[in-house]
C-alpha cells in the first residue's frame, strides 16, 4: 500500500514538473538574459554605388522639369482658353471660377469643423 501511494505521489509531481516545463518562456538569446538587451542591434547601412545615385538624382531632376513644363503648359492653355472667348463669356468664366472657389472654400471649411467635432466626440 505505501509502495503504491509512494508510485502515485512520485507520478503525480513528475507530471506536473512537465507541464511547468512545458509553457515556460524559452529566451532565444542568452545576451538579452545576461544584459537586458542584445548587444547585435547595429543596423547596416548599405551605400549606393556612385552610378546608381547619379543616375537616380538625374531621374528626380528629370521628373521635376518634366512636372514645372506641364504646369507651364496647363497655364498657357488657360489663358489660351481665356483669350480666344468673347468678353461676355470671359466675364461669366471669372464669375463662375470666383464662385466655384467660394464653394470650395466653405465645403472645406465645414469638413474642417466637423472633422474636428468628431475628434473632440471620440477622444
Amino acid at each position: 500500500m505505501k509502495k503504491l501511494i509512494l508510485l502515485l505521489l512520485i507520478i503525480t509531481f513528475s507530471v506536473s514538473a512537465c507541464e511547468a516545463q512545458k509553457y515556460k518562456k524559452s529566451i532565444n538569446n542568452p545576451e538579452r538574459e545576461l544584459f537586458g538587451k542584445s548587444l547585435n542591434r547595429k543596423s547596416v547601412k548599405y551605400k549606393e554605388s556612385p552610378s546608381v545615385a547619379r543616375a537616380k538624382k538625374k531621374q528626380a531632376a528629370n521628373e521635376k522639369k518634366l512636372d514645372k513644363e506641364y504646369e507651364a503648359y496647363v497655364k498657357d492653355q488657360r489663358k489660351r482658353a481665356m483669350k480666344i472667348q468673347s468678353p461676355e463669356v470671359q466675364t461669366r468664366m471669372k464669375n463662375n471660377r470666383k464662385e466655384s472657389e467660394a464653394k470650395y472654400k466653405e465645403k472645406k471649411k465645414k469638413n474642417r469643423q466637423t472633422t474636428k467635432k468628431n475628434a473632440k466626440k471620440y477622444r
